[in-house]
């Protein structure tokens, strides 16, 4: 998965899991630690990415179908988390939710922090995320945009 907090990532990856495939959640994992504001302390981040990404390689070795239910902000990270896979000849799909700025804004705001998948973002933090977010592009390899209607 693949774009900013309120793009609809969860909500996609939750049909994915729905139809069969594990999904790993960074920020389930941060409200599992209790930890329910963003962003983390780098130290929590850190432990989370290790754990991560250790239940993601033994899924794959156990052949299993994994969404990373991540927001995968930077191509930097996408071709990092593809290094990883490589070795395990995994070549990863990258679903993009290509969801406007109004829409992704507005659904933030409307965030009350009652379960992982409603942090709460400050209005500038969340306009950050967006502003900030990289779009994937076809040479980095398999990739689905998806445009939410």
């Amino acid at each position: 998965m693949c774009g900013p907090s309120g793009s609809g990532k969860s909500t996609y990856a939750r049909r994915l899991e729905a139809a069969g495939m594990v999904r790993l959640s960074f920020d389930a994992e941060l409200w599992q630690r209790g930890v329910t504001e963003v962003p983390p302390p780098a130290e929590v981040r850190g432990e989370i990415e290790a754990a991560l990404r250790k239940r993601l390689l033994a899924l794959v070795g156990a052949g299993r179908d994994v969404v990373l239910d991540f927001s995968f902000w930077s191509r930097a990270m996408r071709d990092d988390y593809r290094g990883l896979l490589a070795p395990w000849g995994v070549v990863p799909e990258t679903v993009y939710l290509a969801t406007d700025r109004e829409t992704v804004l507005a659904r933030v705001r409307d965030r009350r922090g009652s379960h992982p998948d409603d942090f709460v973002l400050s209005d500038e933090l969340a306009a950050s995320y967006v502003d900030h977010f990289e779009p994937p592009t076809q040479d980095e390899g398999p990739l689905t945009v998806v445009t939410p209607s």
